[in-house]
């Protein structure tokens, strides 16, 4: 018997409000939260089927952050760094810490101490990030270079020794990328597939952004409110170091937070540099050493190390790129 009209238009309207249901549910869901942490706001973006378990997610990963700055910051009583910092013999650190160490240690190595995490003397010397920052005479810059370098920390597993007991560890250049590191496997851990990590503008990428590159955009060092660039990303870290995070200037003259170790100063051969690396944690010492270093030995540097790429703003304002970023970056 055929249907009559009312009755196929009814089954009809049915069959699409079942389908527009069904398409509901399997509906994209996005959770973003921030949160200030490590002294910068981190925001996590995670996308996903579903809501709850996303949040969820996201508020581990927060956790996992927290603890890193816990365990890493210099400033905060029982922390494995303030720990070690008292400290006038060996000192048992924390896996985490220990990871970070061994990561910095490898960097340091390889960029002949252009990257160093025994820099805490000259960093309070300067106090570039206190409420009255100062420059140091020659003569206070000297003292504080003393016994810093690669060689100055001995890191056995997780006890580790300083040469000298006045010597201070600072992790500012790689706990952060770090501490993006850990909330990115907490995340994968959790099932999340697609997802971003953005502590300050240092940026981590889980998978990709549901079909599309994650677009992540340059600042440019001398104009906060442009872009020198845009780069299309997914599955891998970008952290940028600069000459505009922290400074502080006087007559004319700029005085930041990226140290060169060989003179105590702040380094002067790039206003920024951005490197795209497998880790946060990598990148982010792999761009406090190309700043160092510059764009010349700094391109070299990061050529040679696996998996990574560079942008170089240097002093002058020309960019040098390696070879494996050209292709992937948007010039505005």
């Amino acid at each position: 018997m055929p249907l009559t009209r009312p009755l196929a238009i009814l089954l009809l309207l049915g069959l699409l409000a079942l389908l527009a249901l069904q398409r509901c549910d399997h509906e994209p869901q996005s959770v973003r939260r921030s949160r200030l942490l490590m002294g910068t706001v981190v925001e996590i973006t995670a996308l996903g089927d579903e809501q709850k378990s996303l949040d969820a997610a996201v508020s581990e990963a927060f956790l996992a952050m927290a603890r890193v700055e816990e365990l890493m910051s210099a400033s905060r009583p029982h922390s494995d760094v303030f720990r070690l910092n008292a400290a006038t013999v060996a000192v048992d650190v924390t896996p985490e810490t220990a990871a970070v160490l061994v990561l910095g240690q490898q960097v340091a190595v390889a960029s002949g101490g252009a990257f160093d995490m025994t820099l805490g003397r000259l960093k309070e010397l300067w106090g570039i990030e206190a409420a009255e920052p100062r420059i140091p005479s020659a003569e206070e810059i000297t003292a504080a270079l003393v016994g810093i370098g690669p060689q100055a920390l001995s890191i056995a597993g997780p006890r580790i020794s300083k040469q000298t007991p006045a010597l201070q560890v600072d992790l500012g250049g790689i706990a952060k990328g770090f501490a993006i590191d850990q909330a990115i496997e907490v995340l994968h851990r959790a099932g999340v597939e697609h997802a971003s990590v953005n502590a300050g503008g240092d940026i981590r990428l889980l998978g990709d952004r549901l079909g599309r590159p994650w677009r992540i955009g340059i600042q440019h060092p001398r104009n906060s409110q442009t872009l020198i660039a845009t780069l299309e990303l997914d599955q891998v870290a970008v952290v940028s170091s600069g000459d505009y995070e922290r400074f502080f200037e006087r007559e004319g003259v700029r005085y930041h937070h990226l140290f060169d170790p060989r003179t105590g100063r702040p380094a002067a051969l790039c206003q920024s540099v951005t490197v795209v690396a497998a880790s946060a944690a990598e990148a982010d010492a792999l761009a406090t050493a190309a700043f160092v270093l510059g764009p010349e030995a700094g391109l070299r540097f990061i050529e040679a190390w696996p998996q990574a790429e560079v942008m170089l703003v240097a002093a002058d304002g020309s960019i040098v790129l390696s070879a494996g970023l050209k292709e992937r970056v948007q010039w505005p």
